[in-house]
């Protein structure tokens, strides 16, 4: 299916990108992961039932709502832009038109990635490339405070993968890599188009 025809399918409109409207360097352009990746990624990575997932840089919610709606499990957008949080609460308007699925599950939060307040349920957190390793590194010191206090097997991953934020979960973490999974048909054009799952070891 083309990427109008996904959306179509889960009742959101997701495609096209943006320019972020904070002009600092620190933040990237909204851009959705592609649903061919995700496909490829759900393949070779499997959520369980329990799992609470949380998108750093959601945009207007397409990573939400396709786990929502393949997984059936817990998911939070985070997104700081006023404009993406708003297509991302109309996109939730109509996702489930009916009220049939469970949308206490799938919730949108707008505020900044380092100001999230880590929840004792998330556990695993998604990062397409969203904001500049400084912000990406308070983020997952976040995360592992958050598992100071709540001990909890945690997973990142990464699509589209920079080497700064490799290189400080190699060498400032504990985090392992777990799974390199890269996209047919665009990591041959892209060594990019990839996903890297990385875990945190449990204690």
């Amino acid at each position: 299916m083309s990427e109008k025809e996904n959306d179509r399918l889960l009742r959101i409109k997701t495609v096209g990108t943006l320019e972020v409207l904070n002009q600092s360097v620190h933040y990237n352009r909204y851009e959705a992961t592609p649903y061919m990746a995700l496909d490829e990624f759900f393949k070779n990575y499997e959520l369980k039932k329990t799992d609470r997932v949380v998108d750093f840089g959601c945009g207007k919610g397409r990573l939400p709502f396709y786990v929502h709606h393949h997984a059936q499990v817990s998911v939070v957008g985070v997104e700081m832009s006023g404009k993406l949080y708003q297509d991302a609460l109309e996109n939730l308007d109509n996702y489930d038109p009916k009220g049939k699925k469970r949308i206490d599950s799938l919730y949108f939060e707008r505020c900044l990635a380092q100001e999230y307040e880590i929840d004792s349920r998330d556990n695993v957190f998604y990062f397409f490339n969203p904001f500049s390793v400084q912000i990406f590194m308070n983020v997952v010191g976040n995360i592992l405070k958050s598992v100071d206090q709540h001990k909890r097997p945690i997973d990142l991953i990464l699509y589209y993968p920079t080497t700064e934020y490799v290189q400080f979960l190699e060498t400032r973490t504990t985090f392992e890599l777990l799974k390199d999974i890269t996209i047919p048909g665009l990591y041959e054009q892209n060594e990019n188009e990839r996903f890297l799952v990385f875990q945190l070891p449990e204690i």
